[in-house]
């Protein structure tokens, strides 16, 4: 399979788009195999390429950086792209054919059995969770893909008898042309805006994740969200329609405190489990249908249900310090992530967010947070800034970073009860990413 993927490079022109984690991932599986061979790299970073030690001793690289880093792509075999260059506003029209993923070229050259999960949020705990269930029955399985783990990383171990598990972003959905085996689409809200023309391009890039499976393949899709009812059609596979609100239609759906595959009751909502919320169950639902389709042992999988720790910065506890119970949900980037996780805990005091503005309408989520129980809502820049204007003013508390917010946090919280970090708003502009973000929240309230 190996074999496959490099002849495919060999004697090609080829480029690789953004130098980060993945740009870097690639490059180094190419050279492994085609040292001699010469390639392009283009980073929009000036002079990015004097900050590595393997570009620097490398005399077949011509490497472009700067703002013309992506002119000129039509001159090129292949354009391996990163996930997260956007090309919004670039007509694409001449080289679209060649824009590949490492996503794609594995769909594309290796002969495994793949599972791939979507959405805009709860792709981590959903993904993580298979890979726990299938490693708990002894599934030869890996876990891949948007997790953080670029797909070449690991490419060498893959064999035919493994299942992978694949995080897969719209970023990565984008270009490709392939789908996975078992396509979970859990779920679209706004996000990204700034990265595509219009929402509906966003949506549409999620759904490459099944738009080119064949009839052996399996779709499980939420039909609580309305766009995906209208945008999943004409599918190939074989279609699961999972329903927390008790779709009639729906294949897996919850009817008293019984969640139901294919009309057989298969779990208790009221199971102990870690990963507290309405939107946890609904992930787990997915999971459920994933271990009846494999044909799972449904006890083991239950088992390892209730097992399962929450992953870090999605609604964790980060602790009790001075009286005051503190949770670290930094992945909760839009409006419908907060809420959920406000709702999960359901004694939240005080509510921390704020951050990069991605022209998501904060409209609805204005108005839950003046209607809700929350006393104290404390504002960073910059949609955080703007959302204060139109909140009740006894409840807002305007500061300028993260630093102040604890800070303020730690005078108005009441003591006995919850201070949540769940921003609402992307990180960047502010911190490298959301996991930056949370440590520093972590670090400053376990500083008390």
């Amino acid at each position: 399979m190996i074999n496959d993927l490099i002849q495919y490079f060999k004697d090609k022109k080829v480029l690789i788009l953004g130098f980060g984690k993945e740009g870097q991932s690639t490059y180094k599986l190419i050279r492994r195999y085609l040292k001699e061979q010469h390639l392009y790299i283009a980073d929009k970073k000036e002079d990015f390429e004097k900050s590595f030690e393997l570009l620097k001793k490398d005399n077949n690289i011509t490497c472009i950086s700067g703002e013309k880093y992506i002119e000129n792509l039509q001159d090129y075999d292949i354009i391996m792209k990163a996930p997260g260059i956007s090309f919004a506003y670039v007509d694409t029209t001449q080289y679209l054919h060649k824009i590949k993923s490492q996503l794609e070229l594995l769909l594309e050259f290796f002969n495994v059995f793949t599972i791939g999960i979507t959405g805009t949020k709860g792709k981590s705990t959903t993904s993580s969770l298979i890979y726990k269930i299938l490693s708990d029955q002894n599934v030869k399985s890996v876990l891949l893909g948007n997790i953080g783990v670029p797909i070449f990383d690991y490419i060498d171990t893959i064999q035919e008898d493994m299942t992978l598990v694949l995080e897969m972003s719209s970023h990565q959905l984008e270009y490709t042309e392939l789908s996975p085996n078992i396509a979970i689409l859990l779920n679209i809200y706004e996000e990204h805006l700034d990265h595509y023309e219009s929402f509906e391009k966003y949506a549409m890039a999620k759904c490459n994740i099944f738009k080119y499976q064949t009839k052996s393949d399996y779709l499980l899709y939420n039909t609580d969200i309305e766009i995906l009812n209208r945008l999943v059609k004409n599918t190939k596979g074989i279609t699961y329609k999972v329903s927390f609100n008790g779709n009639d239609e729906s294949n897996i759906y919850i009817k008293e405190n019984k969640v139901y595959f294919n009309e057989t009751a298969i779990y208790d909502k009221n199971e102990p489990r870690n990963l507290l919320g309405d939107y946890n169950l609904n992930n787990i639902m997915f999971v459920l249908a994933v271990s009846e389709i494999l044909k799972l042992d449904i006890n083991k999988t239950i088992k390892s249900i209730s097992e399962f720790k929450t992953l870090k910065h999605r609604l964790e506890f980060v602790g009790k310090y001075n009286d005051i119970i503190y949770y670290d949900n930094s992945i909760g980037t839009v409006p419908k992530a907060t809420i959920e996780a406000v709702e999960a805990l359901e004694y939240v005091d005080t509510l921390i967010i704020g951050g990069m503005d991605r022209g998501i309408d904060y409209t609805d989520f204005i108005n839950y947070l003046n209607d809700s129980n929350i006393s104290n809502i404390i504002c960073m820049p910059k949609t955080g800034h703007d959302i204060a204007k139109k909140l009740i003013e006894e409840k807002r508390y305007i500061v300028n970073n993260l630093e102040d917010a604890v800070y303020t946090a730690k005078n108005v919280t009441k003591k006995g009860k919850i201070c949540l970090l769940s921003p609402a708003a992307a990180s960047y502009g502010f911190f490298k990413n959301f996991e930056e973000k949370g440590n520093l929240y972590k670090k400053l309230v376990q500083s008390t």
